[in-house]
């Protein structure tokens, strides 16, 4: 045909056909436009994925317990420090993280010395949170390890110099903020000193506690890291074991001279206070036998009175002789087999004889 020739291609070995236009130039077959359409697709895919790469790596999510510094070539640009969706420049500007919310952390245990030379361990934790995320980020590079490495050295410094300026006893008794001691002072005088005393001489003191002392030495922290500890707490107050028992020996030894010294203090009230009743008691017994007494006696005046008026009486003394004769004697007929010899002359038998 004049519009086209066909042309048996045998380079390749595999009977293709070729085609060619009237001026003899070569026709363009399916494979080459599927070839022009799968590069474009490709193409688009490729702009796609970039596209997504740049979006995602543009945006920010904060959560809520986060901070996050927006830099640009190393230079902090802003701080996001509300939750949600943020945009920065792709590939430009980075992100760090900072925490936001309240963390603990466990100091290890560490060796003091107290005023009186007394070695004691102790183990606490802390409770902090960041408060300025770019003076954080500044001073301690975003990192919680480090921020951690500043906050155990500075409350172990406060800890130190809180303890060195305690006797043992005195660390032991303010950790919760209270502390019992004996008082020989006084009370009026001790009340000039704003102390209480118990009826006892014993007093409960409030002091201030061992963690609040702590504490009041590291409110510097804010200022310098952009951290706030929230709170330093002693989980544990111990003494090293070549003392320990020493110590606790010397404890239960004063324990003991108190209570020997209550003990000896109650047994002389308890005997002075035998002694006073058993003084009570003798007066009371003297009294009653004194007035007893004294009842006798005006009882016995009584009857020799009555006596005296009954025999000095014409007219009563017969009745009297013969009431003492009948008292005589039915004293005389107690008993068994009793015998009475009466006289002519005596009352009775005259009685019997109905002589009266």
């Amino acid at each position: 045909m004049a519009d086209f020739n066909q042309n048996f291609n045998t380079n390749n070995g595999a009977g293709d056909f070729e085609r060619f236009n009237s001026d003899g130039t070569r026709k363009k077959g399916k494979g080459e436009k599927n070839k022009k359409g799968a590069g474009a697709g490709i193409l688009l895919a490729l702009i796609a994925v970039v596209a997504l790469i740049l979006l995602g790596n543009s945006m920010v999510v904060t959560k809520q317990n986060q901070f996050k510094l927006i830099r640009q070539f190393g230079r902090v640009q802003r701080v996001v420090t509300d939750a949600g969706l943020s945009f920065k420049i792709p590939f430009i500007e980075s992100v760090d993280t900072i925490p936001k919310e309240l963390l603990l952390y466990d100091l290890p245990s560490s060796d003091v010395i107290t005023s009186d030379k007394k070695t004691m361990i102790v183990d606490s934790y802390v409770l902090w949170h960041v408060t300025d995320p770019l003076k954080f980020a500044q001073t301690l590079s975003c990192s919680v390890n480090n921020a951690e490495g500043r906050i155990d050295a500075i409350v172990y410094n406060a800890t130190k110099n809180t303890i060195s300026n305690m006797k043992q006893d005195e660390v032991i008794r303010s950790r919760d903020g209270k502390m019992t001691i004996t008082v020989d002072q006084d009370p009026e005088e001790v009340k000039n000193n704003d102390m209480v005393i118990s009826e006892e001489h014993e007093e409960v003191v409030e002091i201030t506690s061992l963690t609040e002392e702590i504490m009041a030495q590291i409110n510097h922290v804010e200022e310098q890291y952009g951290i706030e500890i929230s709170a330093v707490e002693v989980k544990k107050l111990d003494l090293p074991d070549d003392n320990k028992q020493a110590v606790y020996t010397r404890m239960i030894s004063e324990r003991e001279n108190i209570a020997a010294q209550y003990t000896a203090e109650g047994k002389s009230e308890a005997k002075m206070i035998e002694n006073t009743t058993d003084k009570e008691v003798s007066i009371m017994l003297s009294d009653a036998q004194a007035k007893a007494e004294a009842t006798v006696a005006e009882g016995e005046a009584e009857y020799m009175k009555i006596l005296t008026n009954a025999y000095s009486d014409p007219a009563k003394m017969d009745f009297y002789s013969f009431v003492r004769a009948l008292d005589a004697l039915k004293e005389s007929m107690r008993g068994d087999n009793k015998t009475i010899i009466l006289s002519d002359d005596s009352p009775i038998a005259q009685i019997f004889n109905g002589q009266y």
